[in-house]
């Protein structure tokens, strides 16, 4: 029983893993697309989320496994050329994950400390950040653990005091009107603006790992999806409000990769300003120390089911080979792509990923006990809200499109090319 989970675990699992970087990586894009609307494309992202927890649910209860999504989509689809594809696109998905929350670190770190004084300084704090986690991923498990369980409790306890300060100096201040409906963008744009920043959503899925661990799961684990998502919805919608109530819209602007901190000074001045900033660095170093723990596990359990090459389940210095692969692909990409791109393929990932299990919930609704309502919906949504980020993405942000796109081709040329190797070898 040492190794159960209660519902406190299970709850703060899906916390930790949306609350993670996403929201100090993601806010000031949102506001920058949707401007005074961010709570409602908030509450957008959060309720696509919260119908997609209900399929996740159904199947956590039906096929409690460590491999989680991998093994839903198997479920559904059989170890197949399609399955195989989606599972590839999971683990780039969380590579996305990874550059985005060391991208964020990269912004944060030089308002404590420049070291150069330049541009230089992100890629050296996004690099250097994303080695220190990889170097404790290979020297000890346990110490990821424990730094997520304290970053958990840190992160947490600082932006529901950020909340709770906020909406008390939001009276009286003069940037509330940005929050008017005139102010806000366009129906598709707020839209948009959600779903550009869905991957601050995300981490809710990590509970289905931990699913065959939670005890009395037929009561807990739909507890542990459905208050993790709700009480994740209601904190960015706040935060939405405090950060646009309490700064100009030139000011977010001219602090977008950094804002939560920005939005912390006229509360509480330049102390603030430090608090925040810490958090951030707190919260994004957290995240990628548990997201290459679980980058690496999702492409072993995918090797395991013989839908990548063997290779992926050999050992490197005693943790799956797929982790070293996965740091490098995030050094790559975190240097080389803006926030927004990346923002956006991640989102794109895990959009697709998501219409997926819904799927797989709405095609085994029977042996599930599923309601056929709640999966379709999730499905149509998830498609719809994918299609139209793509669409108008195209027009603004046209790096991240192609980025986007060229991954999922990526993942399923990758899996067609070892599907016709393996077939070609004589058994």
């Amino acid at each position: 029983m040492s190794k159960k989970i209660g519902l406190k675990e299970a709850i703060s699992i899906g916390i930790g893993g949306m609350v993670g970087g996403g929201i100090f990586a993601v806010l000031g894009l949102a506001v920058s697309l949707s401007k005074g609307g961010t709570p409602i494309a908030f509450l957008f992202a959060g309720a696509i989320a919260l119908i997609t927890s209900y399929s996740y649910v159904k199947l956590s209860l039906a096929f409690p496994d460590r491999g989680g999504t991998v093994k839903f989509i198997n479920q559904g689809f059989g170890k197949s050329l399609f399955s195989g594809g989606i599972n590839n696109l999971l683990w780039l998905s969380y590579i996305i994950m990874l550059s985005l929350y060391a991208s964020a670190f990269g912004s944060y770190a030089p308002n404590l400390f420049q070291i150069t004084g330049t541009a230089m300084d992100f890629h050296i704090y996004a690099t250097s950040i994303i080695i220190l986690a990889t170097g404790i991923n290979y020297y000890s498990i346990k110490v990821v653990g424990k730094i997520e369980s304290y970053a958990v409790i840190i992160k947490l306890i600082i932006l529901l005091s950020f909340v709770i300060i906020g909406v008390y100096g939001l009276s009286g201040n003069p940037n509330l009107s940005q929050l008017s409906i005139s102010s806000w963008e366009t129906p598709i744009s707020l839209l948009t603006g959600g779903m550009v920043i869905f991957v601050a959503y995300e981490g809710f899925e990590l509970i289905a790992n931990a699913a065959p661990d939670i005890i009395n799961p037929e009561k807990n684990i739909p507890k542990a999806y459905f208050y993790s998502v709700l009480f994740v919805i209601l904190l960015y919608v706040i935060i939405a409000i405090v950060t646009i109530g309490s700064l100009p819209f030139s000011a977010i602007a001219t602090a977008e990769d950094y804002v939560l901190a920005e939005a912390a000074k006229p509360m509480l001045g330049q102390t603030g300003f430090t608090i925040i900033t810490i958090a951030a660095l707190i919260s994004t170093f957290s995240a990628i120390n548990a997201s290459l723990y679980g980058g690496s596990r999702v492409s072993y359990e995918i090797a395991e089911d013989d839908e990548l090459p063997h290779h992926l389940t050999y050992q490197l210095w005693n943790q799956p080979i797929g982790l070293l692969i996965t740091a490098i692909a995030t050094l790559v990409l975190s240097n080389l792509l803006e926030l927004e791109s990346i923002s956006t393929a991640g989102s794109v990932g895990f959009l697709l990923i998501f219409a997926i299990v819904n799927l797989v919930a709405l095609k085994l609704y029977k042996p599930i006990k599923s309601n056929r309502i709640v999966p379709l919906m999730g499905f149509l949504l998830c498609s719809i809200s994918l299609i139209i980020l793509l669409k108008q993405q195209y027009t603004s942000n046209k790096t991240g499109v192609i980025v986007a796109v060229s991954i999922i081709v990526f993942c399923f040329t990758a899996e067609l090319i070892y599907k016709k190797q393996k077939s070609s070898k004589p058994s």
